[in-house]
């Protein structure tokens, strides 16, 4: 969950977020119609909610379905679908997403709402998005490092995904001590590695 205030400049930095998020997930093919989505969505709770609204972006999988999630706390400004004459601007951003969504809607809860958008994918499995090579490979690694101490006790089982990321946060820090230990600049490494990872994701 990414935490931020509805303004219109961060609509930027979230789209960003976003392509990079799919790409990591090899979900390129739904990067832009999660973009559009999140704009529109986000673009819906500045206008009807307010500008500087605490909110909130979600996404995960259902299924083979991509989910988008934008929390606000305002419970009674809905996101309405209406009919926008052609020459007219305002109106449009929910049409659109419902013109690429392939379902979306509204979630009251406690603390306000949740309006939701659900993208289909190529995916023909739920997991199916971790099906890369590299993640292979890092998931091998991360089982052997989680059968050392400390971390044995949490790992007793397959690795959640919640253990895995823990144990993967450790495999880093560890690491950074070895580039230390040999006279390298952990910083420099971390930057070369974030470097390359973007890259990777084009």
């Amino acid at each position: 969950m990414l935490p931020f205030l509805a303004e219109p400049e961060e609509v930027a930095g979230l789209r960003r977020v976003m392509r990079l998020h799919l790409n990591h997930w090899g979900l390129r093919g739904a990067v832009e119609a999660a973009q559009l989505c999140v704009s529109e969505l986000v673009a819906n709770v500045i206008t009807h909610v307010g500008a500087g609204t605490p909110t909130t972006l979600a996404v995960s999988m259902k299924g083979t379905y991509l989910r988008l999630e934008v929390q606000d706390p305002d419970a009674q400004a809905l996101p309405m679908l209406v009919s926008a004459l052609p020459a007219e601007e305002a109106g449009r951003g929910l049409s659109l997403v419902d013109t690429v969504a392939d379902r979306w809607g509204v979630i009251l809860t406690g603390s306000g709402k949740t309006t939701w958008v659900e993208l289909a994918t190529e995916l023909s499995a739920a997991n199916g998005h971790v099906n890369d090579p590299r993640v292979s490979k890092a998931e091998a690694v991360l089982a052997l490092y989680g059968d050392s101490e400390p971390l044995r006790r949490q790992s007793a089982s397959p690795l959640s995904l919640a253990v895995a990321e823990d144990v993967s946060v450790h495999l880093i820090a560890d690491l950074l001590h070895w580039h230390r230990a040999h006279g390298r600049d952990p910083d420099e490494a971390l930057d070369r590695a974030q470097t390359h990872f973007e890259a990777e994701l084009g």
